[in-house]
């Protein structure tokens, strides 16, 4: 089996087994009612089934996504910047007249 589509495998089952226990996390806090509906309702089998298995897929698809990101090689090139100058904005106090309006003046 390739490494690419063994990591892909691992990856995919870590995902799910995340997915797993964040589901019986749902339950056990009973978050938004969920307790009453997955273990006291008919087809609350369904309700965790999907729940399980949409979280599964997210789960799983970050997993390899962070593994992947993971292989990337360091780079050796330089570090900390461009060595450019560093331009300091320092205000200025800069005066301005405000027009006074007529209507103004004249209730004075």
């Amino acid at each position: 089996m390739p490494k690419l589509v063994r990591m892909y495998i691992v990856n995919v089952l870590i995902g799910f087994a995340v997915a797993a226990a964040f589901v019986v996390m749902l339950v056990w806090a009973d978050v938004a009612g969920l307790r009453h509906l997955i273990l006291e309702t008919e087809k609350g089998w369904l309700a965790g089934f999907l729940l399980f298995f949409s979280n599964g897929i997210i789960f799983a698809g970050v997993q390899f996504g962070i593994a992947v990101m993971r292989m990337a090689e360091p780079e050796d090139g330089p570090k900390g910047g461009t060595r450019a100058p560093v331009v300091r904005m320092e205000p200025v106090h800069v005066r301005a007249a405000a027009p006074v309006a007529r209507s103004a003046a004249r209730r004075r």
